[in-house]
């Protein structure tokens, strides 16, 4: 009798503990996924070094315990230098806690990206006494095609870049690590509608490029000089047939092979070099 007593006793005990053990689990869920809505990672070398040097805010460096060789070690330098805090994990925990395979031993928790406002670009041009020179991405999708796209971007000397709220990429840790650190530098507006977006550069002087496979210009022919927007289509489908029927003029690409689309990075790199070529050179 008392050993049946000991045995239900044992197992309302295994219970409690295990109801516990779940609320526990729960409340971690509830606060990392809290934690996910406030903070961002930067994952990589390049890419946190690159943050540091910026000066933006840093809640946290994690590095993977006895990492010690090659940049990680000025990484570590300037973290102290700034006072950022600092944490040692296994590499198990690290990997666990990455959103890529190639962290390169170290993520930094952020605040959220910032996005910056459609005038912001604008006035950034002006202060710089420049005409604007825009890029305006119609659902790009792809990350690493976004980051490279802002890499490009920044070393091309585009005032800021616009992104659509919906149905297309946004900046993340991974965007962050392919653009290299660029989007730090970058001024990136999210915005609800890509045309009237397009409405609202027109109003303020811009002339609006497509590109387009249909196009009858080659982009080498068309004057890029000036107030200027460049529409960079999806991965797959180009640009929308309304945004493309907002355009001032469309440009397209030779295409000499049997492959009659180019990645969306590498457009934008043909596109806004003919650009910066004709308004520098």
């Amino acid at each position: 009798m008392a050993e049946k007593r000991k045995n239900k006793e044992r197992i309302i005990n295994n219970r409690g503990i295990e109801k516990r053990n779940k609320i526990r689990r729960e409340e971690d869920i509830a606060k990392n996924e809290k934690e996910k809505a406030f903070d961002d990672q930067i994952e990589g070398r390049n890419a946190v070094l690159e943050l540091l040097e910026t000066g933006k805010d840093i809640n946290k460096i994690y590095i993977t315990k006895g990492e010690r060789h090659g940049s990680i070690n000025k990484i570590i330098a300037i973290a102290k230098e700034k006072k950022i805090i600092m944490v040692e994990k296994d590499k198990k925990e690290m990997e666990n806690m990455a959103q890529n395979d190639n962290y390169q031993g170290v993520i930094a928790i952020v605040p959220p990206f910032k996005y910056s406002e459609v005038e912001d670009i604008l006035n950034f041009a002006q202060e710089k006494e420049e005409p604007p020179f825009v890029l305006i991405l119609d659902g790009i999708e792809d990350t690493h095609n976004l980051g490279a796209v802002i890499r490009t971007a920044e070393t091309a000397g585009v005032h800021g870049i616009i992104i659509p709220k919906r149905r297309a990429a946004s900046v993340n840790s991974t965007v962050s690590k392919v653009s290299c650190g660029a989007v730090e530098h970058m001024r990136i507006a999210r915005v609800n509608n890509i045309s009237d977006t397009i409405d609202k550069l027109k109003k303020a002087g811009l002339w609006i490029c497509g590109t387009a496979v249909d196009a009858k210009k080659y982009y080498f022919d068309q004057d890029l000089t000036g107030p200027l927007g460049i529409v960079i289509g999806n991965e797959g489908k180009g640009i929308s047939e309304l945004v493309k029927k907002n355009c001032d003029f469309l440009v397209k690409i030779p295409m000499k092979g049997k492959v009659t689309s180019l990645n969306a990075s590498v457009s934008t790199g043909i596109i806004v070099y003919e650009a910066v070529k004709q308004r520098n050179f």
